[in-house]
């Protein structure tokens, strides 16, 4: 007797219903995705800022918060703008970039459910834990904190999706693997018969 596979494979075409933890794969593509978009628009931000007078800009905007200009915090501000030249400005743009163009790479990725968007999201979001936790411990606030608690609830998620997809895929091999063995014994039954 032989079996027909068609009602296998046509269960097997069907595309899985989107779990609970899809949802949260494409939300976090989703915020990756605004985030390159912050990213890309601050890199252009600081692209229109390569031969602009920064230090009279941030003197003006001091002024205009009511800021007292003989403070240390600002005299510190000043300082630190005083170092930047178009040089290093560029230098600080292109990175701004690359930063944009890997949370599009990831967003899209996890938006289209590709596998290894997990991984390089993974790696690359855990990658920075650690420059993140010396920047909250050195300087707590609630923004960095609460960037560093988001991070790090992806980066724990993420890895125990992407351990739950490598069992999933692993058992969908060893069922197919099972019924082609299945089919090969029942082909080798009616051959003999």
């Amino acid at each position: 007797m032989h079996s027909d596979p068609a009602p296998e494979t046509r269960q097997s075409a069907r595309p899985r219903a989107r779990s609970r933890h899809d949802r949260w794969i494409i939300a976090i593509g989703v915020f990756k995705q605004v985030q390159g978009v912050l990213f890309l628009l601050l890199g252009i931000g600081a692209l229109r800022l390569i031969h602009a007078d920064l230090l009279d800009m941030a003197e003006r905007l001091i002024v205009s918060l009511r800021f007292d200009p003989e403070s240390h915090f600002v005299s510190l501000v000043l300082g630190k703008i005083a170092l930047l030249d178009p040089h290093r400005m560029k230098q600080i743009s292109a990175a701004i970039f690359t930063i944009s163009a890997l949370d599009f790479l990831e967003g899209t990725g996890l938006v289209l459910e590709k596998a290894w968007a997990e991984y390089v999201t993974l790696v690359l979001t855990a990658s920075f834990l650690p420059w993140e936790a010396f920047e909250v411990i050195r300087h707590v606030s609630w923004p960095r904190a609460g960037l560093f608690a988001i991070n790090l609830a992806v980066v724990v998620y993420l890895g125990f999706y992407v351990r739950m997809r490598v069992w999933e895929r692993r058992q969908r091999h060893r069922e197919r693997h099972e019924r082609e063995v299945g089919r090969g014994a029942v082909s080798a039954e009616n051959s003999v018969e």
